[in-house]
């Protein structure tokens, strides 16, 4: 059971709009039909309805989301209500036009689009909570309403005067002076000394574009003025008097926001999934896929709603590529098998007009359930009805991936050593693809993380160590822990200043080694990593590496492998150092994906950590979710073709899926469950 939206079913359903459709109330009526049909027990509503609830300012209009709530309450479909914050009526932006943001070339927008309004805006505010309270007094108790959709898809940052106004204060706050501040960011350069707070300005192409640590602390500003308009909006529903759980949706990637700070401010982490599936094969686009489920549940370590996807074709994608039959089912079990208790669609009507029409959806502008897409989601929602007793089950890895999202714009703001790419989020997917291909759970986390309860921790990349960081990781190695560092790790600190006296900064005995130099190829150029012979992992192949090439002075770490070519071959291209009953591994270049994974999986045999399954075909992905008394295990085959392979059917029950003994079809996904000893 997920204990926190208190049900014992995988949600499904997604962003349904009835206030598009008032006008053809017959639809409506057959909207619900088609639910019931399709096995969508759960809806979205309210996410764009600002406009409808509050045509003009005081006067709220709520009967039509009265008669809709109930409706679907009296025929077993819950509701997600969303607060409307996403995009504000236009009288609002005619009469208050400071809730309009303003660019970083300080003009003010014109009204329009969706995230288009300041967070700091005390009329915006205001309004908001007006709305927020209004809509919690009227439906926050409604045993229909399982939860809370707050705003959507949270984004963007306003440089209006009232923004910097708090941008100096969040400065101040933290660094206390401003003597603080000026070294932090290293102001001496270019002779950027501030005298006061008051002259700071947010960052600009007509202005401050080149101090990082002013550039790093707005992008920090921007995700805390976020998370607090997000505070804002749920207090306001709390104040109302509705207690019942409250999530945002979170999107690909998108890297201005840090997620992180959503961790303690939500009930429940939701995010929006569009994969291009078919651009590629489609067992390297699951792996990309995965790895985002990970980040979203490994933030709170819990399930989490996937709240939205595309039944078949997007409308904004380069190309809108529709879903080959198999692929939506294959795709939503994946969801529930990273650890999501949902699978929503956007939309479930297909708008008639507007940016989004052709926009994919359950019921299609012929209106009619006699569609291939309609019957893929009926399938969906027969497989999630048969899978309810995974709902709240939680995933229990002992493996985990830092992928920062600060190190993150710090290094990508640094002015070398490659400013044609550095490939952070390419670094981070081979070490989690490697993992992924043993079969074994992964969480993603940041560094700030609590990481004690890992056995192998990898941090590839990890251009900054806050404060504490090479304490936690010394304590984790001391303690037996597996650790694996990467080049261009350990360089600065929390205001990307340069470590002095060398690097990685504080793990340099945990180490045992110093980097010295980092060599930076061009596109084309390339280096091979070269096992030493007898060394202490048994890595039997060379390895191509790219990109980057760390040097490093060894003072008691074992060489594993030394490079082949240029002036540093010989050098040592990947080390192991003991530390404490556990050890540490530094891995010198961008090596191709083969590399790690060799590499990952010596280490994990080393270390004893196995997943439940051997011997797994390429394209194959195995995942687990266990509760108190059971494991389930989801076996999906992500090949294009049929694929043998040795499934512990004596050991385990199928709770869903075919398998003949020896095989499993291609978008195929057999879930197994054992009791829990």
């Amino acid at each position: 059971m997920n204990d926190i939206l208190n049900t014992n079913k995988l949600l499904h359903g997604g962003d349904y709009n009835p206030e598009q459709w008032l006008a053809y109330p017959e639809i409506l009526e057959q909207d619900i039909e088609y639910f019931k049909k399709a096995h969508i027990n759960e809806v979205s509503i309210g996410i764009f309805s600002w406009a409808v609830l509050e045509p003009e300012e005081g006067k709220y209009c709520f009967t039509w989301m009265e008669e809709i709530i109930e409706k679907l309450y009296q025929n077993g479909i819950s509701v997600i209500l969303a607060t409307p914050s996403g995009a504000r009526p236009k009288w609002m932006a005619d009469k208050y036009p400071e809730v309009l943001r303003v660019d970083e070339s300080r003009h003010r927008n014109l009204y329009g689009l969706r995230h288009n309004h300041c967070y700091t805006s005390p009329v915006y505010r205001e309004k908001t909570r007006l709305m927020n309270m209004e809509l919690a007094k009227r439906f926050g108790n409604h045993p229909a309403v399982v939860a809370w959709h707050i705003s959507n898809e949270y984004g963007g940052e306003c440089h209006c005067e009232l923004c910097q106004e708090e941008f100096r204060k969040w400065l101040k706050e933290r660094y206390g002076t401003i003597e603080n501040l000026n070294r932090a960011w290293a102001t001496t350069f270019w002779s950027h000394i501030y005298n006061d707070f008051s002259q700071v300005e947010s960052p600009s192409s007509r202005g401050e574009s080149e101090l990082h640590g002013l550039k790093l602390d707005w992008k920090r500003f921007v995700t805390d003025r976020t998370v607090d308009f997000a505070k804002h909006e749920i207090q306001a529903i709390r104040d109302a008097g509705s207690f019942k759980p409250t999530t945002v949706n979170l999107m690909y990637d998108y890297k201005p926001l840090n997620y992180h700070k959503f961790a303690d401010v939500v009930d429940i982490i939701s995010w929006d999934n569009y994969p291009q599936w078919h651009k590629k094969q489609e067992y390297l686009t699951a792996m990309d896929d995965g790895m985002q489920h990970d980040i979203m549940r490994s933030i709170q370590r819990k399930p989490f709603l996937l709240m939205e996807c595309c039944p078949s074709a997007t409308n904004w994608q380069p190309v809108s590529k529709l879903k080959k039959p198999g692929m939506l089912n294959a795709a939503s079990l994946q969801a529930v098998a990273h650890g999501a208790d949902s699978v929503q669609y956007f939309q479930i009507r297909q708008s008639q007009g507007s940016s989004e029409k052709f926009h994919g959806a359950v019921i299609d502008h012929y209106g009619g359930d006699d569609t291939r897409v309609f019957k893929e989601v009926t399938k969906v929602g027969e497989d999630l009805e048969a899978l309810a007793e995974v709902a709240g089950s939680r995933t229990k890895a002992k493996v985990a991936v830092i992928f920062d999202w600060e190190s993150r714009w710090a290094m990508e703001d640094a002015q070398g050593p490659r400013n044609e790419g550095l490939f952070y989020k390419e670094a981070v997917e081979k070490s989690y693809y490697a993992f992924r291909k043993l079969g074994l759970d992964v969480d993603v986390i940041e560094m700030e993380q609590d990481f004690s309860e890992y056995r192998i921790l990898a941090a590839p990349m990890l251009y900054m160590f806050k404060k504490g960081f090479a304490e936690r990781v010394r304590q984790f190695v001391a303690d037996g822990g597996q650790f694996i560092l990467t080049y261009w790790s350990g360089i600065v600190d929390d205001t990307d200043l340069c470590y002095l006296g060398g690097t990685p900064y504080g793990l340099m005995d945990v180490l045992g080694l110093r980097s010295t130099e980092i060599d930076a190829l061009y596109q084309g150029e390339e280096n091979i990593g070269i096992p030493v012979s007898g060394n202490a992992v048994g890595m039997e192949k060379s390895w191509k590496c790219t990109n980057l090439c760390d040097l490093v002075r060894v003072s008691t770490a074992e060489v594993l492998a030394e490079y082949g070519t240029d002036f540093y071959q010989g050098m040592p291209a990947l080390t192991k150092n003991s530390y404490g009953k556990g050890n540490a591994y530094y891995v010198c270049a961008d090596f191709e994906q083969g590399f790690y994974d060799e590499f990952y999986k010596k280490v994990a045999a080393a270390t004893d950590v196995q997943g439940p399954l051997e011997n797994i075909p390429q394209g194959v992905e195995v995942t687990t979710r266990q509760n108190e008394e059971y494991l389930y295990m989801f076996v999906q085959n992500f090949n294009r073709h049929e694929v043998e392979i040795n499934l512990p059917v004596d050991k385990m029950e199928v709770l869903l899926g075919n398998y003949d003994g020896k095989s499993i079809g291609s978008l195929e996904t057999v879930v197994l469950k054992q009791k829990i000893n």
